[in-house]
């Protein structure tokens, strides 16, 4: 699995490049725990549940259905207000399933496991991209103070840190030159 810094920053950048406003603490905690939400499947090794399974680790939870209920859950809880359906509340419910969604993606690039099961319920099969540049880690919490730490880190921040921060600054950079464009505009 890609590392809990990881999920965490992309979920930030993520909501950085998809929401213009001004947000509260609470809404980029939510942000983040979406991220992390999909790996709450490794509960189910203390209860018997095999990786393997619907239900293991890197099974339902990591997948594309999953994700959309999570946002269509947090846009019907939280985002009501908006109107739903409305375009505003879609935005939200399109931010946060792509965040949880992620999860997913980016341990689908890791080099180990047995893969990501994209198309729950419908199929549990087990999937990686086609290209897996990121070191796999252990759920272990000393692993991140070793060699192969550092490794699993480094590889994190090239091949998924870096294209995520570089598609951010061109985002922001659109959408100030757009907004200079439409003050432009209105003078």
């Amino acid at each position: 699995m890609a590392t809990v810094f990881t999920h965490s920053l992309a979920a930030l950048i993520i909501g950085k490049s998809l929401i213009d406003k001004k947000q509260s603490p609470g809404f980029w905690l939510s942000l983040v725990l979406c991220s992390l939400l999909p790996d709450i499947d490794v509960v189910g090794i203390k209860f018997g549940i095999a990786y393997g399974d619907f239900w293991g680790h890197r099974g339902f939870t990591h997948s594309l259905c999953f994700a959309v209920i999570v946002g269509f859950f947090i846009g019907l809880v939280f985002y009501r207000r908006l109107g739903i359906a409305s375009p505003e509340w879609c935005k939200y419910v399109v931010l946060y399933s792509t965040v949880t969604a992620s999860h997913g993606i980016f341990d689908a690039m890791t080099n180990g496991g047995l893969g990501i099961a994209f198309f729950a319920p419908f199929d549990n099969s087990r999937y990686f991209l086609p290209w897996t540049p990121v070191q796999v880690t252990r759920v272990g919490f000393y692993d991140f103070f070793s060699h192969k730490g550092f490794r699993i880190l480094m590889s994190e921040g090239i091949f998924i840190l870096t294209p995520m921060s570089v598609i951010y600054v061109i985002l922001v950079w659109r959408r100030r030159r757009n907004r200079k464009h439409d003050c432009r505009i209105s003078e």
